[in-house]
């Protein structure tokens, strides 16, 4: 089963992100921190992490940069409300493999770099 750790600070988007990604065979944890995701990814190795931007303390993407660091091979997509040019460049630059603006939609198409 694939692994995914979820990194989103707003609760009632990362229980629907749970639960959809829970329906499509992934087992899924789920963190509200930067520095609990930390944590959680010095003990295990996702095969996917979802990402917000914007979280309290450490940014997104610095955290994309660490987890890039520990997890070379994990798939990492940007969730995120801030639909700007230059963040999405640098998150792709920093090894994000998505970029899923908020509002979104749970269709396999907008969630393809995860599928």
């Amino acid at each position: 089963m694939r692994q995914m750790l979820i990194v989103e600070d707003e609760r009632d988007i990362c229980d629907c992100l749970a639960q959809f990604f829970s329906a499509k065979g992934f087992a899924v944890a789920s963190v509200f921190s930067a520095e609990e995701a930390l944590e959680r990814l010095h003990a295990e190795a996702p095969d996917v992490i979802l990402l917000d931007i914007l979280l309290p303390g450490l940014s997104g993407l610095e955290l994309l940069k660490r987890a890039r660091a520990l997890h070379p091979t994990a798939r990492v997509i940007m969730v995120t409300a801030l639909d700007r040019d230059e963040l999405r460049h640098e998150a792709y630059f920093l090894g994000a493999s998505g970029y899923v603006t908020k509002p979104f939609d749970f269709s396999d198409a907008t969630w393809s770099a995860v599928l």
